[in-house]
């Protein structure tokens, strides 16, 4: 089993910036992916960023050029710097971490953007 410690989520102004942070343990495959997926009220969830052990990011359309995803491999905990934010991007944001066929996933945390 995998345990996450989810922290940076909040209430925030349109512009403003959060960060967010992950840490998991447990039985992890250092070979792995860590990610970052939000979920609206009344919406799927949807991948926000991704970040493999190698180092490779991938991002969603919506979040390019604000957002960025960083991880400490050695403490298996991933980072989301989140930007420029804008009020279509509230909403609870999930840490995830995967490998081979297993996935798992964090309690989530809540961003609001609003004035």
């Amino acid at each position: 089993q995998v345990q996450f410690v989810e922290s940076g989520g909040g209430l925030v102004q349109p512009g403003g910036s959060l960060r967010l942070s992950c840490a998991a343990s447990g039985s992890i495959f250092s070979m792995n992916t860590m990610g970052w997926y939000r979920q609206a009220p009344g919406k799927q969830r949807e991948l926000v960023a991704g970040i493999t052990s190698g180092g490779y990011r991938n991002y969603s359309d919506s979040v390019k050029g604000r957002f960025t995803i960083s991880r400490e491999n050695a403490k298996n905990t991933v980072y989301l710097q989140m930007n420029s934010l804008k009020s279509e991007d509230t909403a609870v944001y999930y840490c995830n971490i995967r490998w081979t066929t297993v996935s798992y996933w964090g309690q989530g945390t809540q961003v609001t953007v609003s004035s």
